[in-house]
């Protein structure tokens, strides 16, 4: 097996996938799930993969993107609400980016989908321990 780093977005290296993702603070790459057990065995974006409208290989990419956001919460361990909004305004701008696969696949981030997304930043949020955070602000830099 090739030992070198592989620079696909996302790559599958010793029975593991990858995942590289840019901009700032997002240039790790992420090797396992989240270790939390509130968040691991959590079933992310569960309404928009019940329903047809939205095609599951683009939920996949927002559901990776919650992942990644539960990652970084472990990883950086954010002392105060301030540090736990400027992960979750980073994971909010992946999702601004999705808009336009879905767009692509017939579907859109719309009202159900908002609802569901918005959903699941609070319960991050909440699991990990910041229940006071205010959920219009975990995704206050959405585009959707």
């Amino acid at each position: 097996m090739n030992s070198r780093p592989v620079t696909l977005r996302h790559s599958f290296v010793g029975g593991m996938v990858q995942h590289r993702h840019p901009g700032p603070g997002r240039g790790q790459e992420i090797r396992v799930p989240p270790t939390d057990p509130r968040t691991a065995g959590h079933a992310f974006l569960k309404g928009m993969y019940e329903d047809g409208y939205y095609p599951d290989h683009v939920v996949d990419k927002g559901r990776q993107i919650l992942l990644r956001l539960c990652e970084r919460i472990e990883d950086e361990r954010p002392a105060d609400l301030a540090a736990l909004y400027v992960l979750t305004h980073a994971a909010t701008e992946e999702f601004n980016e999705l808009e336009a696969e879905f767009d692509a696949a017939g579907s859109e981030i719309e009202t159900v989908a908002r609802e569901v997304i918005a959903e699941d930043f609070w319960f991050v949020a909440s699991a990990y321990g910041f229940a006071d955070a205010d959920a219009e602000e975990l995704i206050a830099t959405r585009e959707w």
